[in-house]
């Protein structure tokens, strides 16, 4: 096992870096590297970037319009976007939908709806869980009943994360209630833009609407917008689900997130004046690079041509409590100087001495996202199956 980068991996890095900094808009950068919030045209902005250099499908292969990268390249990739600023691209299209279209659609759905994700001209939204359906993904009640040639669909998804930006939506629909409740499910396509989808947003506890319940009332879908075959959609949503519990571990954001960490207690004192804080630093950074050394395994067995490591499942469970360890530092480094959070505090990168007409005095710029962003991230060991399932799973594999 190698876990150095060849010269030609190296090559490709610095080609990678070096066209990212002269393409990722300085503005949204700068809203990255402070955690500040990213609108829906700034995240389609670098979409639609990335999408006019063939990159947005980073880890499509060239039949499809993508680079044809190798894992170890697209890692190197998602590195240098990740340490640059630039933001995580929303995964539900390129990353998650578009390799299901590619395995199981046919040729007409692939000619349809690749191009809109390789472009980033159209936003996906994923239609999994439900009010009763979440790590029990299979019990899904939402229904599509096939009526001539189209399917009639009734029933509500929620924790639809930024479904209220979403063109198209890809949704597991209930088609049969005969047999195991695997065997029942279908995966559909379909328009949000249809007669009677409602998309109703959910705030969470940070403020923010990000997720969303979408309600489906006698919504017509075309039959054609079927992928694969009827009642074989759990088949691909588990092809799907490695996918995302791949991308969810997001090692390279942890190692972005790791250096604002120490930035942020080098400003508040804590680098040089708390051993045990910047204790708790360093067991973070060990995690992270073994983290990251995961990773490697699983890319030097690609490249040697061997079969990869089926860790999807560790990796989110690892990936996802990094994210809430580093989030919780930075907050705690903070202090009180991290509460309260003020949106509009947020949004103009400022917080305390024009706080509260000046009764929050003391609090440096950095502060102003710290408590939001904490409580955001306590989503991370839930969403992509709870890390006690994968943990589950991850035993079953390992044990049988």
């Amino acid at each position: 096992m190698d876990l150095n980068f060849t010269d030609d991996e190296l090559s490709f890095r610095a080609e990678v870096r070096d066209w990212v900094a002269g393409h990722l808009p300085a503005d949204i950068s700068a809203k990255v590297h402070a955690a500040l919030r990213l609108t829906r045209d700034d995240l389609q902005r670098w979409a639609k970037i990335l999408g006019a250099k063939g990159w947005l499908g980073w880890g499509w292969p060239t039949q499809f319009g993508g680079p044809g990268w190798n894992a170890v390249q697209r890692h190197l990739f998602e590195e240098e976007c990740a340490l640059a600023g630039a933001p995580r691209v929303i995964p539900f299209g390129p990353v998650m939908v578009a390799p299901v279209i590619m395995a199981f659609g046919n040729a007409a759905q692939q000619a349809r709806f690749l191009p809109g994700i390789a472009s980033g001209d159209v936003w996906w939204s994923q239609g999994y869980s439900e009010p009763s359906s979440g790590s029990d993904l299979a019990s899904v009640k939402t229904r599509a009943e096939r009526v001539g040639d189209h399917y009639v669909v009734n029933g509500q998804k929620t924790w639809t994360t930024l479904g209220q930006y979403g063109d198209w939506i890809f949704c597991l629909v209930r088609t049969s209630t005969t047999g195991k409740p695997q065997t029942g499910i279908s995966f559909l396509l379909i328009d949000m833009k249809s007669p009677g989808v409602t998309v109703r947003p959910i705030i969470t506890l940070d403020g923010e609407h990000e997720v969303n319940e979408v309600w489906f009332d006698n919504v017509q879908v075309p039959a054609d917008q079927l992928i694969g075959e009827e009642n074989q959609g759990w088949t691909y949503a588990k092809y799907l689900l490695a996918h995302e519990r791949t991308n969810i571990a997001d090692v390279n954001r942890a190692k972005r997130e790791l250096e604002r960490l120490k930035r942020i207690a080098k400003a508040e004192g804590l680098w040089d004046g708390d051993q045990r804080f910047r204790d708790q630093i360093a067991l973070l950074e060990v995690d992270i690079v073994a983290l990251e050394m995961m990773v490697l395994r699983v890319l030097s067995a690609e490249r040697g041509g061997k079969k990869s490591l089926d860790i999807a499942g560790l990796l989110k469970i690892r990936g996802s409590e990094i994210q809430q360890r580093y989030t919780e530092l930075m907050m705690l480094a903070g202090g009180p100087y991290s509460l309260p959070f003020i949106h509009e505090a947020m949004d103009a990168g400022w917080q305390g001495d024009q706080a509260l007409g000046g009764l929050w005095p003391g609090a440096a710029a950095h502060c102003a996202p710290l408590t939001s962003t904490y409580l955001n991230y306590r989503k991370t060991t839930i969403y992509g199956g709870s890390n006690e399932v994968q943990r589950n799973i991850v035993a079953q594999t390992l044990f049988g």
